[in-house]
């Protein structure tokens, strides 16, 4: 893998851009918690206005399209440029829970629960799922990044791509199953842990062998 003294500076501006856009995205759950939950962030969830669901639901949109301009604008090529996503995203969600920690001391546990994601329907789940989620693409993002610094070649095969997004869909199938928990005011039902497993090891299994990968005629 080829090492770029650039890129690492430009991964580097990227994590420190996410841990401050963190604490951001941080600060507004604060201030959304002290109207809504001023007894403590607890399920089942309350129910919110329309105007601030749909508020929040555009700042989802808003936060997405920043992570990815800051990308894009990193990034030389196409490939790195996803490569800074995944390291701007990655470090931007850990970092938005470590925040909350360091100023209102939630969550206390990583099986906490939280509401990850409102579109297109909310997505729920235990703190410690998006971490991992997230470190994953961490490592991923960085490795991508440096890889493609020199217009090295990246072609995943058809097999890691299968596997990658299976993967994300079984992970994408944990948050959103339970929509009782989320659409009726329920208690949300266990997580399931051993889909959070699988869709890790499958993404995890489709990076390895996109890294593996050559194209045929390559040396």
């Amino acid at each position: 893998m080829t090492y770029d003294r650039r890129t690492a500076r430009r991964l580097v501006w990227v994590s420190v851009f996410a841990i401050a856009f963190g604490y951001v995205e941080a600060s507004v759950v604060v201030y959304l918690r002290a109207l809504y939950y001023p007894e403590g962030f607890t399920f089942p969830l309350k129910l919110m206005s329309e105007r601030t669901v749909v508020t929040e639901m555009v700042r989802e949109v808003a936060t997405i399209v920043m992570l990815v301009s800051v990308s894009v604008l990193s990034g030389r090529n196409r490939w790195q440029r996803v490569g800074y996503f995944m390291v701007a995203f990655g470090v931007w969600d850990v970092l938005f829970y470590v925040w909350l920690s360091v100023v209102i001391g939630w969550p206390a546990r990583l099986t906490d629960w939280d509401t990850l994601f409102l579109l297109p329907v909310p997505w729920i789940g235990p703190v410690l799922a998006p971490v991992l989620i997230s470190l994953l693409a961490i490592v991923g993002g960085t490795l991508l990044a440096l890889r493609t610094a020199e217009g090295v070649a990246f072609h995943p095969g058809i097999l890691s791509w299968i596997l990658a997004l299976v993967g994300v869909g079984i992970l994408l199938t944990s948050f959103v199953a339970d929509t009782g928990a989320t659409l009726r005011g329920a208690m949300p039902q266990p997580y399931r842990y051993d889909l959070l497993a699988a869709g890790l090891a499958l993404c995890t299994g489709g990076c390895v062998m996109a890294f593996r990968h050559k194209p045929r005629g390559s040396s």
